[in-house]
């Protein structure tokens, strides 16, 4: 787990960032990891305002599950954005990128992180937990917007892993759009390339999602929640 400017392991500290601890991975049942290993801190230790949890990630990182997990644990609600889009739309995500285009769906996304991004008066450290699709990160507009009310935790996860969760989905290929003409893991490592150091800049966590179970990964969000809270 890796957070933005926190006590413990900062942001320019390449020399471990891509250390794993495999003790800490193999045991889900841990609150918080080595920090060096499935997790970096870029967040100061407390006093963040934010309200909001906002999960980023590439496609198959786990967002829509460790969300659900994360705002049951949490008590509050949740919103998948794709979940929304697809709602308002009345047709799959995939159906979208062949009528609209991606420009057509990326305007869509905009409006709903717009509606949904703002938090609500709480008295609670969190308002909602809030998961964005893998692209949303490529818009400053949108990512401004998710980080002026919202904490951003990155899912990360290896292109290999990634695939096989795609791969063994079966609602995946009906539902989501090919994102290059390539397809397959050469797609998932060609657009995650792409996209990483637009994950990196907004996060301010990292949590490894690689051979770990959701529960686990949700657990590792709480414990920092807690830790970086301004009501302790």
């Amino acid at each position: 787990m890796k957070s933005r400017g926190g006590g413990t392991k900062g942001r320019r500290d390449e020399g471990t960032e891509g250390r794993r601890d495999e003790g800490a991975q193999s045991n889900p049942q841990s609150a918080i990891p080595n920090p060096q290993s499935s997790i970096v801190n870029r967040q100061s230790a407390r006093g963040d305002v934010r309200k909001n949890v906002v999960l980023i990630g590439y496609r198959g990182c786990g967002k829509t599950t460790v969300g659900r997990l994360l705002a049951d644990r949490l008590s509050v609600g949740f919103v998948d954005t794709d979940e929304r889009i697809a709602a308002q739309a009345g047709t799959s995500i995939a159906e979208i990128f062949a009528s609209e285009g991606e420009a057509g769906f990326r305007q869509r996304e905009s409006r709903v992180i717009a509606e949904v991004a703002a938090p609500q008066p709480t008295d609670s450290s969190v308002a909602a937990v809030i998961s964005v699709g893998g692209g949303a990160v490529l818009s400053d507009d949108n990512m401004d917007c998710l980080r002026r009310g919202g904490r951003v935790v990155w899912l990360t996860c290896s292109p290999e892993v990634l695939h096989e969760r795609i791969v063994s989905d079966p609602s995946s290929p009906p539902s989501r759009p090919a994102l290059t003409a390539r397809g397959g893991l050469e797609e998932v490592r060609s657009v995650l390339g792409t996209r990483e150091p637009y994950y990196r800049k907004w996060a301010d966590l990292e949590v490894s999602t690689d051979h770990r179970s959701p529960e686990a990964v949700a657990a590792d969000i709480v414990a920092w929640l807690h830790a970086t809270s301004s009501n302790p």
